[in-house]
């Protein structure tokens, strides 16, 4: 692995780790209501997993996308120039991203902005996952709902494309996904727990 990519990745990874307010207000709500448990029953971490699962598998699928894009502009384009103005895009993007866990948000609205048009066509199939009571269901719920227009994800996304390879792509998606994992995870969890108290 070389050491641009594994910039990349750690860039990625500590984006998605660090917007946890971020995280909490996009996703919280839905990952609390999948995860939460049924009156009398414990905090589901299979449901958990599974949802945030599909969620991050969904972010891969879009990496895998964006860099596949990038790679086609190199070939059909390739040069010091592209290459140079992929560097600046992917540097772009991590300030984006520093500005989004800094609370800049006029930035990150602007770009989940650009993705409402998509999320308007998911979303009804999203409905059809409720309630995600199973673990298959709390998966397709989460690969559904990784499509929800979000700034941190665009900007993790801008990355991906400046690596210019599919599978490099979807590895700095996974990488960000896995930095999202530990606050969606223990939102739900806090949930739960508050729900099975209050039952």
């Amino acid at each position: 692995m070389n050491g641009w990519l594994e910039l990349m990745l750690t860039a990625a990874f500590v984006g998605g780790l660090t917007g946890g307010v971020h995280c909490a207000a996009m996703c919280g709500g839905i990952a609390s209501m999948v995860c939460a448990p049924r009156p009398g029953t414990a905090f589901d971490w299979r449901l958990a997993l599974a949802y945030n699962g599909g969620r991050i598998l969904s972010y891969a699928a879009a990496g895998a996308l964006a860099g596949a894009v990038g790679q086609a502009g190199l070939l059909l384009r390739g040069g010091p120039l592209l290459q140079q103005s992929l560097m600046l895009v992917a540097a772009v993007a991590l300030l984006v991203l520093a500005l989004g866990m800094a609370g800049v948000v006029p930035v990150v609205r602007a770009l989940e902005a650009a993705g409402s048009v998509a999320w308007r066509r998911i979303q009804p199939h999203a409905r059809r996952f409720l309630p995600a009571d199973t673990a298959p269901r709390a998966l397709a719920l989460g690969a559904a709902w990784g499509w929800l227009p979000c700034g941190m994800v665009y900007a993790a996304l801008l990355v991906a494309f400046a690596t210019a390879d599919a599978v490099e792509g979807a590895l700095v998606m996974l990488a960000f996904g896995a930095g999202t994992l530990p606050n969606l995870l223990g939102i739900a969890a806090v949930a739960g727990h508050l729900k099975k108290g209050l039952s």
